[in-house]
């Protein structure tokens, strides 16, 4: 009998906040990558001589080979252990962002953006599992807080790190930038965080595969459609995917009529918090991962800010969210995570109709940062809160392959968020002003965070939901 997540940690308090801390490095780096170079790529494109389409797949590969594998990666966890894992991806990460310093050719750095996606999804879904294994229940949520600060910081901060970079030093320095940070990270792990035992005894090949044929299908399609016109081919890859997922779900069935390991076992969507929480989640990834680029836009095209400026204005949201969203963890170990979800969800709307309502309306720049701080506040609520109540619940050897399908609903809803985001402005420039293109844009994003809210209104307080944990720690 697995036992449940609830039971007491393996290591003491100290320990495990060291263990975090050194989990949160590549965490850290690898979300941050994916804003992180794409402000690069023009000076990639005058550097290398390439085409602008061979410089989006220096993006592009990295966000295929990171989001695909992800169901498979947060099982390997189960399988090898989370330590094991987030080393190997570490060093991959770290090797291949040498490679693309140093890279002669776009072609070398494509192939080096793709290794280097394969090591951040490698590494991604590791902390989540450690959290849920090294801390006592009743302390889980001030983890969350510190794990949701630094997911969602990296994204926000991304442009404006990438921006300083590339408009200083050159576009080789982001990627010489992983270096020192990939080392640390490293280092850190192998002294601090501890080998947990693993509960898996093998992994399903088939059922890896056919994971891994759905989630390109559907990935692939969702980041290539609007930049090829969504050509007859391209419905078809779609079409592969889909059906590649109902093959998936069969089998994941069947594995578990049988007594095997599935990949990703059904019984983790019978668990009500966990499945509110991972559609909740794609929401999140859909809105945090985009809503700035039509802003960016606005502030620079419209308003005539130069990129940099642009980028520091957006400082405010990552700021407040950064250092909201630690105390908000605590806060969710003392009171109904899922409450405060709620008003995160509420708030992040707002925050995105404000958006809507000043940009179309060309009110003065400056009021922008009403809803710059609120989208921090929100920020800071909606992934502490929502992370917490979602994972709390599952046994350990679930804690994994929870852990791997939570991170691809993020990534998922990330690639869509970009590509639905970029077919309404492109409409939306076709019929009005460039301004309200913009700002009604972004109403897509308060229209999906609607539905996140109505998940995270389903939400059982877990404290009513499971028991709380029995007291004691290993040191």
């Amino acid at each position: 009998m697995p036992s449940p997540a609830s039971a007491a940690p393996p290591v003491s308090e100290k320990q495990a906040w060291k263990a975090l801390s050194a989990l949160c490095v590549g965490l850290f780096i690898t979300l941050l990558d994916q804003s992180l170079v794409a402000v690069t790529l023009p000076q990639i494109t005058e550097d290398l001589g390439n085409s602008v389409n061979q410089a989006v797949w220096v993006s592009a590969g990295y966000l295929l080979t990171f989001a695909v594998p992800l169901l498979v990666t947060g099982r390997l966890g189960d399988r090898f252990g989370q330590r094991a894992v987030y080393l190997a991806g570490m060093v991959l990460f770290t090797l291949a962002a040498a490679a693309c310093a140093f890279a002669p050719t776009i072609e070398t750095l494509i192939l080096a953006r793709a290794v280097q996606g394969f090591g951040a999804s490698l590494l991604n879904p590791q902390p989540l599992s450690v959290i849920n294994r090294v801390f006592a229940r009743n302390r889980r949520g001030a983890a969350m807080g510190v794990w949701s600060a630094v997911a969602s910081s990296a994204g926000l901060f991304g442009p404006v790190i990438g921006g300083l970079l590339a408009g200083g030093a050159g576009w080789r320095w982001v990627f010489l930038l992983y270096l020192p940070l990939g080392l640390l990270s490293l280092t850190l792990v192998t002294l601090w965080v501890p080998r947990l035992p693993t509960g898996v005894g093998w992994i399903d090949l088939v059922s890896a595969v056919v994971s891994l044929v759905a989630v390109l299908g559907i990935v692939f399609t969702l980041q290539q459609g609007p930049d090829l016109g969504w050509p007859l081919w391209l419905w078809g890859v779609l079409a592969v995917g889909l059906l590649a997922l109902v093959l998936f779900v069969r089998l994941q069935k069947r594995a578990e009529r049988r007594g095997s390991d599935a990949l990703v076992p059904p019984r983790l969507f019978r668990i009500g918090n966990f499945r509110f929480g991972t559609l909740s989640i794609a929401t999140l990834g859909f809105t945090v991962y985009s809503v700035n680029l039509p802003v960016m836009m606005y502030l620079q095209l419209g308003v005539g800010l130069s990129a940099q400026t642009a980028g520091l204005l957006l400082l405010p949201t990552g700021i407040v969210s950064v250092t909201l969203a630690p105390a908000v963890g605590r806060l969710a170990d003392r009171l109904a995570p899922g409450r405060i979800s709620k008003i995160g969800f509420s708030s992040m709307i707002t925050a995105v109709v404000l958006y809507v309502v000043l940009i179309s309306q060309e009110v003065p720049f400056g009021w922008l940062v009403v809803p710059l701080v609120l989208m921090g506040v929100a920020n800071a609520m909606c992934w502490s809160a929502n992370a917490a109540i979602s994972m709390r619940q599952l046994p350990t050897d679930l804690l994994g392959a929870g852990s791997g399908v939570y991170n691809t609903a993020r990534q998922v809803g990330a690639v869509l968020g970009v590509a639905a985001l970029g077919a309404a402005m492109q409409i939306g420039l076709q019929h009005t002003s460039f301004a309200t293109a913009m700002g009604l844009s972004l109403a897509l994003h308060a229209a999906v965070l609607v539905f996140g809210l109505a998940m995270v209104a389903n939400f059982r307080d877990d404290r009513l939901a499971s028991p709380p944990d029995r007291t004691g720690t290993a040191g």
